[in-house]
């Protein structure tokens, strides 16, 4: 993917409708910058080989974590980031509705390497070309 020209991250979220599918805005090294629109839960899963960058463009994105200390969520507001630790089991969700800019590894699954069962709603990818 080569993108030679400046992409609005507001045009390219205005350009799909679906959840939990995000679209490829630009390529970093042998990185993804990914947006999605997330509403309701995602599903458990974990990377084993890559953290996993989130920043919050609008809404409220919380990230339920389960931790060798126990379980615990982080609630990020617009504006706000946070890094899952590779191998860390982890579900994003948002309750109502949220915008995101992911970072990762290009080709990273976005249900991880291990997961529970994908439900319907969620898009088993390693992200769209933006259209």
């Amino acid at each position: 993917m080569e993108i030679d020209q400046p992409v609005s991250l507001h045009q390219a979220l205005a350009s799909f409708d679906a959840l939990w599918s995000p679209r490829i805005v630009t390529t970093v090294n042998d990185y993804d910058v990914r947006v999605a629109k997330v509403a309701g839960e995602h599903v458990w899963h974990a990377h084993d080989h890559t953290d996993e960058f989130f920043l919050v463009l609008d809404g409220e994105l919380h990230i339920a974590l389960r931790e060798p200390a126990g379980e615990r969520t982080v609630v990020l507001s617009k504006g706000a980031v946070f890094t899952v630790p590779r191998g860390t089991e982890h579900r994003p969700s948002a309750p109502d509705g949220a915008s995101i800019l992911m970072f990762e590894p290009s080709g990273t699954l976005t249900v991880g390497d291990r997961h529970d069962e994908v439900p319907d709603h969620v898009d088993a990818t390693t992200g769209h070309a933006l259209d």
